[in-house]
């Protein structure tokens, strides 16, 4: 059984896959997407969404990041492709479910499900752009308006070249609404050869136990779920095996780490947006964890981030903010 951590642009970026894969369960992460458009990205641009490439393509704690990419012309992806694997991930993803409108009107993400041999010819560029040892995955939703192409997407990526694939069991059209439809994921994984792996509402143990059942997959994709129960990894592998009893971090195990968190944004964001980077993660905890409830509560006014590290430094009884643990660029670079 394998778990990933979900790429979510805005959300889950270099300083959430620290922390989470500090906590453990997770066997990969991928990254936000790299927007590809028709040029050849410098470098830094790669580093700016994946600065886990300046260390051998791996978090903190060691767990693999694959850099994912977005975008609609097959030449140039695969221009970008081939200077990203030189830069030493652990993979290429490619991104197929994005369903911003700005992203979409460009005909990227969600919007290629329209276009299924357009899919097969950018995973198949992509492919053919990196060395052969490097994998390349992709990910997917449904379809776009409906899910009458989903298994002719799925295909279309792996008739490209794709080792891997992960399914959104929703279309564009469902955006991030319940349900997901997992039976979905069924129907595509009766229909290819290659490795599935089931994303979509996945909360809590029960909600991965019964996706597991309903899809027939294996492994995992955390993301919404994971942010708000940073132990449900540990959790559900706990389940698996039968392990009922073994201890799951709780809130005070957490207080170092969001402390530790608010160093990674201190040393990387730029003030403006310090503050809301907080209370965004806070927001998701609070849903499952009643001190986060407070703590938001408290932070919510504050825009001052030197407030919010004397308050947290107050609060968490913890020492002054530590260096960050790896160096990073801005993400205003």
């Amino acid at each position: 059984m394998n778990i990933l951590l979900a790429p979510m642009e805005g959300l889950l970026d270099f300083a959430l896959r620290d922390i989470l894969t500090r906590v453990g369960g997770i066997d990969r992460c991928v990254s936000e997407f790299i927007r590809v458009t028709d040029t050849l990205l410098p470098e830094r641009a790669f580093r700016r969404i994946v600065p886990e490439l300046m260390h051998g393509g791996r978090t903190p704690a060691g767990v693999p990041v694959r850099a994912q990419l977005l975008g609609s012309d097959p030449a140039c992806m695969a221009d970008n492709a081939a200077r990203l694997a030189g830069m030493g991930p652990a993979g290429i993803d490619i991104n197929f479910g994005c369903p911003a409108k700005v992203v979409n009107r460009h005909g990227g993400g969600a919007a290629l499900l329209k276009e299924p041999e357009l899919m097969e010819r950018i995973v198949a560029a992509v492919r053919s752009a990196v060395p052969a040892e490097m994998p390349v995955s992709a990910k997917m939703r449904l379809g776009f308006d409906d899910d009458s192409r989903a298994i002719e997407c799925a295909q279309a990526i792996v008739s490209g070249g794709a080792g891997e694939l992960v399914v959104h069991a929703r279309t564009k059209a469902h955006g991030y609404r319940p349900p997901a439809y997992w039976e979905r994921i069924a129907d595509i994984r009766a229909a290819v050869n290659i490795p599935l792996v089931a994303n979509g509402e996945i909360w809590t143990v029960d909600d991965a136990l019964r996706c597991r059942e309903v899809s027939g997959c294996t492994d995992l994709m955390l993301g919404r779920g994971i942010v708000t129960d940073p132990g449900l990894a540990l959790a559900i592998r706990f389940a698996v095996q039968g392990d009922a009893d073994a201890p799951l971090p709780g809130w005070p195990e957490l207080q170092p780490l969001l402390r530790t968190f608010w160093g990674l944004i201190e040393a990387n964001i730029e003030p403006r947006h310090r503050a809301g980077r907080l209370k965004q993660w806070l927001n998701f905890l609070r849903r499952r964890f009643p001190e986060a409830e407070e703590a938001y509560q408290a932070v919510r006014t504050i825009t001052d981030s030197r407030v919010i590290t004397a308050w947290l430094d107050k609060a968490l009884d913890a020492e002054p903010a530590p260096q960050p643990i790896t160096t990073v660029v801005p993400l205003a670079a």
